[in-house]
């Protein structure tokens, strides 16, 4: 098993200590409850959603002005393939399995409900562990220091569960998934998302300016 992939079960195994309680959970894993709300500070809804941009922006302008002829922007253009991939993926699960959020009822176990019900996985759990995967794929070995990255999805899954927008069992779900798009993205030959964009992303601009 690949040194990150064991980092990412240890990330997982951080969130024990919220994701469980005194008393018995519900879900697949029989862990899941509801926390309580708090949608303030670091927490608040507005700043997940500022954070969740800014980390997509950060990827393309990476992509963009790198281009794929070096190794970080390879890596980069393989968190965008990753990102989009685990976009498209939790989406579809989402649809297919309905399950209602905390705030939308108390019970954890509550699957196939159809409309608007769409917590498992947490999507955006899933996007921020995609894009900062590939870079923990490709520069582990170099630098160590790189895991600290695995705290942003951390951060994201701890936020999604504290407005009561997803269950411990979503945020997990959610760091699998993102783990699994990054691998096959960057055990790719070449970045899909790169190889159908003009060769002048693939160049860079840092390199035609």
């Amino acid at each position: 098993m690949h040194r990150s992939h064991w980092f990412k079960l240890l990330a997982a195994m951080a969130l024990l200590p919220i994701c469980t309680s005194a008393s018995a959970g519900g879900g697949p894993f029989s862990i899941d409850h509801e926390l309580s709300y708090d949608n303030s500070g670091i927490w608040k809804r507005s700043n997940q959603a500022a954070f969740l941009d800014l980390l997509i922006v950060g990827e393309l302008a990476g992509g963009i002005w790198e281009g794929g002829d070096t190794r970080l922007g390879r890596t980069f253009w393989q968190a965008i393939d990753s990102s989009a991939l685990a976009g498209i993926s939790a989406q579809g699960l989402k649809y297919a399995f309905t399950r209602e959020r905390p705030s939308q009822g108390d019970n954890p176990n509550a699957w196939f409900k159809g409309g608007s019900y769409q917590s498992f996985p947490s999507g955006e759990v899933a996007a921020v562990s995609a894009i900062v995967q590939p870079f923990v794929f490709e520069y582990s070995k170099d630098h160590p220091a790189v895991y600290a990255l695995e705290l942003l999805p951390i951060y994201d899954g701890i936020a999604r569960m504290k407005v009561q927008a997803h269950w411990q069992s979503d945020v997990l779900a959610g760091f699998a998934l993102g783990g699994a798009t990054a691998y096959y993205a960057h055990n790719r030959e070449s970045p899909f998302i790169l190889g159908i964009l003009p060769h002048g992303f693939s160049i860079g601009f840092q390199k035609q300016f």
